[in-house]
Order: C-alpha cells, then structure tokens, then sequence
C-alpha cells in the first residue's frame, strides 16, 4: 500500500483536474495534504526552500518577457499588416491565401510562440477572406488552427523554456534543436496546401487578378518592407543573439520585448492604453504559470518524498519495459492528457514524473524536449477538446460549424503524427545542429 501512495497522488490529482478543479491549488493544496498526512509537518520546511529556489531560477525570467513580446506585437499591428502584405504576395497562385497563412504563422510564431494570440489574430483576419475568395471552409479553417500552433516549437517559444527548466537542460540546446523540426513541419503543411490546391483546385483559388494589379502599382515594395522586415529583424535580433552566443534565452527576451515595444512605436499604436493592456495581460499570464510552477514544486517534492521516482523505475525495470517501450507509453499519455489539460499542467505534471526515468535509461533530454514539444502541438490541435479549435471557434464567422472544423484539421494532425514518428526514428533531425 505504501508503494502505491505515489500513484494515488498522482491519479487524484489528474482526477480532480479533469473534474475541473482549479490546476494550482489542486496541484499544490492535495499535494501539502497529502504530505501532511505520510509525514511530520517538518517535511514541509524544505518546501520553503524549494519554492524559493524556484524563483530564483534565472531561466525563468524569460517566460514573462516572452508573453510580453507577444502580446506587444499582437497590439501592433504588424500581424494584420504581415498577412495582409503576404495574402497578395501568394494570391496570383492557387492556394497562395493558404500558403501565406502558413508562412505568417511561422513567422508569428518565430515572433511571439503564444499559440492563443496567434490563433485568434489569424482567424479574425484571413478565414473572412479566404471564404469571401471561395475557399472550402475546412482548408481554411484546418490551415489557420495548426499554422497558429506552430509557436509550440519554433523558438522562442514559452514550451521550450519550462520544458528546459523542467528537465534541467538549457533553453538555448532546445532552441537550437527545435529550429530544423519547426521548419520541417512548416515545409509539410505548405506541401500539402500546394498539393490540395493542385489536386482540388476549387478548394484554394486564386485571388482576383484586379486586386494583385492594384497591388503591385501601388507602394508595393515599401508595403512588403514594412510588412515583412520589421518582424524579421526582430526575430534575427532574438534568435540571432542566442544561436551565435551573444546572449542567454533570458537576455534575448529582453532584447525581444523591447524590439516589440519599438516595431509598436515605430507603427504608431504605442499609447499609455495600450501598454497597461500589455502589461495587464502579461501579468495576469505571468502569475497562471508561476502560480502552476509553485503547486508543481510541492508536487515534485511529495512525489519524491513517497519515493515515487524509484517506484516508478521499478515498475518499469519489473514490466522489463525496453526505452522504445516507455518512450511510446509516455507519449500516448502526453498525447490524450492534451485533449483535457494545458500544456503548462502537462509540462509540470507529467514532465517532472517522467523525465529521471529517461535520464536513468541515458536518453537525450534535448531529444525528449522536441518530442514533447512536438506532441503538445499535436494535442492541441486534436478533438474533440483541442485549444487551437476553441480560440478559432471563438472568432469564426457564424457560417462556420465545429463540424468543419474537426474535418479541416484532421489531415494536419496526420501530418502532425508523422512527422513526430519521423523525428522518433531519426533522432539526428533533432540533434545535427548541436554535434
């Protein structure tokens, strides 16, 4: 029975989550409780401890200056004006709506990795208009949900930094790593828009030849310079200093969120409204997370306290389950917990139960990192309880059905699948950058 304490807290804990008990203080009440109940109340002194320790992690710095770049640069403008710009670049060709938004959710992505913001800035501008030039309302839909997600694992993004802190391995490795697979995934959806606009050309028409003329004989070269530079020079400016070591991921968020706040006064929307809604929204998002990582840390220290880690391996070493075994099982756990959960509970949930087991078995955390990383996005995007959905549902028009939905995003959940297979079997995409 005392063996099996660690996996009661564990299972309670998910239980009372799923019933939709706040994450928090689910996390950290049934976890003071629970410690209360095994042990003396001096156990809990180190808790103090760790918790402080926790925020003292300099790492963790970059977190609210990641939602700060992002949401600046939502408030902007230049997400409207980018795939606007990008829309009329790409529209003489079939598809070329659908390859745009996938090229300005890489690049959002690569600007501001919260995939909410993303999202709902995509599908309040483009779905109105890729339905207005005749596209098939799954395409359009399926293409706006997974190109918003893609701020999962294209650095810099929030997932990586609490996956680095969380498995103790650094922002700037995951980074690095995560760049080839995101650009990888990016490059298949664009495959497959350009396939589906061949194959089925009245799903992804072109856009009217009278609009692109008009276009292009206006100030069609300043337009794409002010459009399409400004947030590439911020990206060069924040991934461009990590990769070539001029700064940690913590002082290139700092370089990020002062480049938004500029690229804002630059396109004239920086007023003292918007940054206290900046503000505001970062710190409301700022204090979810840490609120969570505080609950997480009384978690980690109980479970462990119960031996719940060597319980664990020996379950795994009793079942004689090989690596490729506990690797499969823990990603179909992470797979159908994103149905339910965020992915900031499943980072420091599961995470932090799992990833000593993969140490011990002396598999590469950087790799495990991006497998995770790729994984939530997936579950992101899958019914029936996929986020990316919900946020696109949210700001779709009203002609536009759940039904629709789930059928447009089911080939990029394929592609999704796939690909995470693909970077299973051949670790090296992962890896190359870093050897």
């Amino acid at each position: 029975m005392i063996d099996a304490l660690p996996l009661i807290l564990f299972l309670l804990i998910f239980i009372l989550i799923l019933f939709g008990f706040p994450v928090a203080f689910t996390l950290g009440g049934v976890s003071v409780l629970f410690g209360l109940f095994v042990f003396d109340i001096d156990f809990f002194y180190l808790l103090a401890l760790r918790v402080y320790g926790t925020m003292n992690n300099y790492v963790l710095i970059a977190v609210p200056l990641f939602i700060y770049m992002g949401i600046m640069l939502e408030k902007s403008g230049l997400a409207e004006s980018l795939l606007e710009t990008m829309a009329l670049l790409f529209g003489k060709f079939r598809g070329g709506l659908a390859i745009a938004v996938v090229v300005v959710g890489a690049m959002l992505a690569a600007s501001t990795g919260i995939v909410g913001a993303t999202v709902v800035t995509m599908g309040l501008i483009s779905l109105p208009t890729m339905l207005k030039r005749g596209y098939s309302p799954e395409l359009a839909t399926g293409t706006i949900a997974s190109s918003g997600t893609l701020g999962q694992i294209i650095p810099p993004s929030v997932v990586l930094v609490l996956l680095g802190s969380v498995l103790n391995v650094s922002v700037g490795d995951l980074f690095t790593a995560a760049l080839v697979p995101g650009l990888g995934l990016v490059g298949c959806y664009l495959l497959y828009v350009i396939g589906m606009a061949y194959f089925r050309p009245q799903q992804a028409p072109p856009m009217p030849a009278q609009e692109i003329a008009r276009f292009r004989e206006g100030n069609m070269a300043g337009q794409v310079l002010k459009a399409f530079v400004l947030p590439f020079l911020l990206i060069v400016a924040v991934l461009g200093s990590i990769f070539a070591g001029i700064a940690s991921p913590t002082e290139a968020a700092a370089v990020g969120a002062f480049g938004a706040s500029l690229l804002t006064i630059l396109q004239r929307k920086f007023t003292l409204k918007v940054l206290k809604e900046v503000m505001r929204e970062t710190t409301h998002l700022t204090c979810m997370v840490f609120i969570i990582l505080v609950g997480a840390t009384a978690f980690a220290l109980v479970f462990r306290g119960l031996e719940g880690d060597r319980y664990l391996v020996r379950l795994i070493e009793e079942a004689n389950l090989t690596p490729t075994a506990f690797l499969a099982i823990v990603m179909i756990v992470v797979f159908i917990a994103g149905f339910f959960i965020d992915f900031i509970e499943i980072i420091f949930i599961i995470v932090p139960v799992v990833a000593p087991i993969f140490n011990r078995m002396g598999i590469d955390l950087i790799w495990i990192g991006i497998l995770l990383a790729l994984n939530l996005q997936t579950s992101f995007l899958s019914p029936p309880f996929g986020f990316s959905l919900f946020y696109l549902k949210g700001v779709a028009p009203p002609q536009i059905t759940t039904n629709h939905l789930y059928r447009g995003i089911v080939p990029y959940i394929v592609i999704q699948l796939l690909f995470l297979a693909l970077v299973i079997l051949f670790p090296d995409i992962v890896t190359f950058l870093l050897d």
